[in-house]
Formats: structure tokens, sequence, C-alpha cells
């Protein structure tokens, strides 16, 4: 499948229905869900930054753009890049960014309005839309189809106000974003709203613990369902739990039962 036609289909996933899309943290993460019949999925900000040994957000530009393009290139389906805030602040550096993202085989990206201080973590609201129609230029320049998502962080950042998310989703939808994203939402009527407030663009929900089905949110009218970072953590969490059973107590229980070598190797193209 040719880039074209990966961004051709990832747009076509969009419009009608509610699909799964999700997050590899590395390119065995990735063909294995691939493999699993996915038909999309979008890297995460967080798996990838602890897979390197870093907090969430503290990769660079050019480490982001490599993870991107290898894991566009590591799988035949659509794959989408959280691709934070854009790695800059002006519109203009936005869009310099943006246009280099596009380049690397991605199906789609997300940019953020999260602006690294907890104190007033989201950026101004004008800045804010300008970040989302500059990369809105930045695609149309590219000539590369690229899905543009725009996701605005209040309701994982400690401000969740729901007519504020709906403000700005609605902006940025008229700024050009092709999906809408407010990820920390729960609440059922809260999705409905915002999934009513900026129709007909589709809307992305993020599910990082058993709140909702997909059937479930897909009767609400959501598009998209993406689970960020919890499969990285879900992973994490196996491997701190045996790793510290071995560390403090000398036993080795924790490793019973685990996938075993032969499924593992046959994932990978191995007998």
């Amino acid at each position: 499948m040719t880039h074209t036609d990966r961004v051709r289909r990832f747009h076509e996933l969009h419009r009608s229905g509610c699909f799964v899309i999700p997050n590899p943290w590395d390119i065995g993460s990735a063909r294995i869900l691939a493999q699993l019949g996915f038909p999309a999925l979008a890297t995460t900000s967080s798996g990838f930054a602890w897979s390197r040994g870093r907090p969430d957000n503290a990769v660079s530009l050019d480490d982001a753009l490599a993870h991107m393009r290898s894991i566009a290139e590591s799988v035949d389906v659509p794959v989408s890049a959280d691709f934070e805030g854009g790695f800059a602040i002006d519109p203009d550096d936005v869009a310099a960014n943006v246009a280099g993202a596009a380049e690397t085989g991605i199906a789609g990206l997300s940019i953020e309005d999260y602006r690294g201080d907890a104190s007033e973590p989201l950026f101004e609201f004008s800045l804010a839309v300008a970040r989302v129609a500059a990369a809105r230029r930045a695609i149309e320049r590219s000539g590369t189809g690229v899905l543009l998502t725009a996701r605005s962080e209040g309701f994982i950042t400690g401000r969740p106000d729901l007519e504020e998310a709906i403000r700005r989703l609605q902006a940025y939808a008229d700024a050009g974003a092709d999906c809408l994203y407010a990820p920390g939402i729960r609440d059922r009527e809260a999705i409905a709203a915002v999934v009513r407030a900026v129709a007909p663009r589709p809307v992305n929900v993020l599910v990082g613990s058993d709140f909702a089905t997909v059937a479930e949110l897909a009767a609400l009218g959501v598009r998209r369902i993406s689970v960020g970072g919890a499969l990285a953590r879900a992973a994490w969490t196996g491997f701190l739990a045996a790793a510290r059973e071995v560390a403090d107590t000398g036993r080795f229980t924790r490793l019973e039962g685990v996938t075993s070598f032969a499924e593992m190797n046959a994932f990978f193209g191995r007998d």
C-alpha cells in the first residue's frame, strides 16, 4: 500500500462507523497490533518517551520524526502521529515542523494546545487557533493530504471545562482540523455534547481504563477511539511486577504463564 493509499484509507475510516486506533510505542508493538487486525495505528508520545528512558514530552523533534517514519514504514496500515504541540510555539514554526512530519509516511497527525505549564496549561485561545490553522496550511502545501487532528488538553491538565473545550474544538474545526479530540473526557453526556458541537467532523475519544465499550461510544456518535499510552503502561505493568518480584523476593512466579517464545517469534515471521 502506497503512502497515498494509506492517507486515502485513513480518511475513509473517519467517514462512517467507529474504529479503534491503538497506540504502539515501537516497531514490534506496531507490527503485532497490525496483525491483530486493527485498521490503523497511532503513535503515543508517552509510550515512545518511556521506551527511550525519558518522561513524556521530553523527546526531541528529530527523534520524534525518526520514530514516526520508522513506525509508518513498519506496517501496511495508516499511522497517525502524536505530534504533541508541534514542537514549537509560534504558528510559523509549527507549520515548518508539520511540513517535515508530513513527509515521514504518516497518514495523520495531531496538534495539541498544551503549553507545558501546569499553572496555565493551555495556549491562549487565539494563538491556539492560529497554530491549528498553520498546521492546516502546511499540510495543504505538502500535497500529502495527511489528516489533521486538533486536541484540546484541558481535561487532562487540570482544567476540565466542557464549555471551553467545545469552544476550542469548534474553532479548531473552523481552522481546518479534520478530527477533534479532547482527551480525558469520560462522562457520556459530555462526550455526546462534543460530538454534537463539532458535527459533522469526527471525534476521537481516549479510553485509558474500562469506562466504556466500543459499542457504547459508537452509539454516542464517536468515530475514533484511541488508548494513548495505556497499552504501553499495561506492558510496563507486567514488566515491573515481574522485575520487582525477582528483586524483592528472589522468586520468579510472575514469569509463569507469559506469552511463549514461539508465539512471540511467530508474530515476527519466525517459527
